[in-house]
């Protein structure tokens, strides 16, 4: 927490943008948890959610690590179920697709992968449905982000999901990725972690 805060001073930024999220090992299961004071051990997840407010507009990013540079077996797993419905969702961004159909690509996708490693029993559509999924993934895929972490703005307007539009960093080719020089893959994360351990 102390390193990733001191960067974001040391670029500029006003403050953090929110309470930074630092949990390992348990602790990476805990929704918004801010104690960030436990000890990293060998084997565990590392779960860092943090942004900068910068010029008046705030970041939020989220990324999990293995903290020992490499990923067990289950961990993998996890992780690349997890990334593969990210990207899917983020390859379907475009103006004129309602903020639904992105998340409900993701969600999908999670689903699918608990189901296949036996995390999750039945249908698809009838566990979504009982929201049985939601011990795993409690939260929507994304959210507003400008002069607010959580920006102003209804995701439904009318119980109709909100259109995607440009100017939402929602270019004619699709979502402009902010973040895309942070790493996330599998092989990059434990080349990264792994020539500093």
């Amino acid at each position: 927490e102390a390193i990733i805060e001191n960067q974001f001073r040391r670029c500029g930024a006003l403050a953090p943008a929110y309470n930074s999220i630092v949990g390992s090992g348990p602790n990476t299961t805990i929704l918004h948890y801010v104690e960030n004071n436990r000890q990293i051990q060998d084997n565990e997840l590392l779960l860092v959610d943090a942004g900068a407010e910068y010029e008046y507009y705030c970041s939020d990013i989220t990324r999990t690590y293995p903290a020992n540079g490499r990923f067990t077996a289950a961990q993998r797993e996890i992780y690349e179920i997890v990334l593969a419905a990210q990207l899917a969702a983020i390859e379907k961004v475009k103006p004129g697709l309602v903020f639904d159909d992105i998340h409900n690509t993701a969600l999908n996708m999670i689903v699918d992968g608990l189901l296949g490693l036996g995390l999750l029993t039945g249908e698809r559509e009838e566990l979504i449905k009982e929201k049985k999924h939601e011990k795993f993934f409690m939260h929507r895929t994304s959210h507003w982000l400008g002069t607010d972490t959580h920006d102003v703005g209804k995701y439904k307007i009318q119980e109709e999901s909100h259109k995607l539009e440009s100017g939402m960093l929602i270019t004619k080719h699709g979502a402009e990725i902010l973040t895309s020089r942070a790493p996330k893959q599998v092989n990059e994360l434990e080349t990264i972690i792994g020539r500093r351990n």
